[in-house]
């Protein structure tokens, strides 16, 4: 693999010179960094698999500047998903529709649907409109470890791996977009994420959830263990308070007075917003990984809004193979 001096800077049009040349670089999203590269290109795309470390029976987002250029990548796109679309986008909302010949089997692991999504930072917009094509864009991070949410989190961990990333501050929203796609006549919610169920359902009526937990995922971000720290983790949603003597992280809502002595506590949220708790996530769980700690504990939040998108993540970062 060749080895980079990676730049940091906010310049589109440096990032768009890398991808023109079928280089990876990492681009900020409102839900978290992505790393990018010619979603046409399937060489191009093999390079995202080979820096991330990620298996290619998993699928990639392919991020657009809108509905328009999107459907020149889809065979059809139902009514009920563009119409979430039209409303939603540009925004935290992946559409899952039937691929049209130009899009790869590589980028949807040889599925007849690609994952397609119209990012709302500037900066991600600005750099869609700077290139020839759409951009194939899981997160900025080690498979399966905690997404990047700052460009500093990005350099941490692909250091050397990538030329350039475009830094456009903390990320807003702080997880993953919520995958929506259209099956057997009702639209179907594959994948919690930065746009709560409660906004859709107000937009189109009632969905269904199918968050299989998969090591054969039909959309992207459906694998069990996913998001996880190295360090042990578990959730109290099932699991007691441990009662032991090693050194403890908690992550929480809002702050706790009822803690061991030794245990650290990191607060997502001191007014329980859920909002600011996703901006938080993955932050909070990667201060808490580089802790001098030997237990993650995660406290489950509300079963609402984005208390369910935050809820899956734990889960998942805290399952184990």
């Amino acid at each position: 693999m060749t080895r980079f001096t990676t730049a940091i800077g906010a310049d589109p049009d440096q990032a768009a010179a890398w991808l023109l040349k079928g280089n990876c670089v990492a681009v900020p999203t409102e839900t978290v960094y992505g790393l990018a590269a010619n979603a046409l290109d399937p060489a191009a795309v093999v390079r995202i698999f080979e820096i991330k470390n990620r298996p290619a029976f998993d699928p990639l987002i392919v991020h657009v500047t809108g509905l328009e250029q999107a459907q020149g990548y889809a065979e059809e796109i139902p009514a009920p998903l563009r119409s979430l679309a039209e409303y939603f986008w540009p925004g935290p909302l992946t559409i899952l529709v039937s691929k049209g010949s130009n899009i790869p089997d590589l980028v949807t692991s040889g599925l007849p649907r690609v994952a397609l999504r119209a990012p709302a930072h500037p900066l991600a917009q600005a750099l869609l409109h700077a290139l020839p094509f759409p951009l194939a864009a899981p997160s900025a991070n080690p498979f399966g470890y905690i997404s990047p949410t700052t460009a500093k989190h990005v350099f941490d961990q692909l250091q050397g791996k990538i030329p350039y990333i475009l830094d456009g501050g903390p990320c807003r929203v702080g997880v993953e977009s919520t995958i929506v796609g259209f099956e057997n006549g009702q639209t179907t919610v594959y994948r919690l994420g930065g746009l709560a169920i409660e906004k859709i359902e107000a937009h189109i009526g009632p969905v269904q959830v199918q968050l299989n937990q998969s090591s054969n995922p039909a959309a992207p971000g459906m694998l069990k263990s996913h998001y996880a720290p190295r360090k042990p983790m578990i959730l109290l949603e099932k699991t007691p308070w441990p009662d032991e003597k090693r050194r403890i992280g908690l992550l929480t809502l809002r702050r706790r007075t009822d803690l061991p002595e030794h245990a650290l506590q990191i607060v997502l949220s001191e007014t329980g917003d859920l909002a600011e708790a996703a901006q938080n996530l993955f932050a909070a769980l990667r201060t808490l990984d580089q802790a001098d700690i030997d237990l993650i504990v995660a406290e489950s939040l509300p079963e609402e809004g984005l208390g369910r998108a935050i809820n899956d993540r734990l889960r998942r970062a805290a399952a184990q193979e």
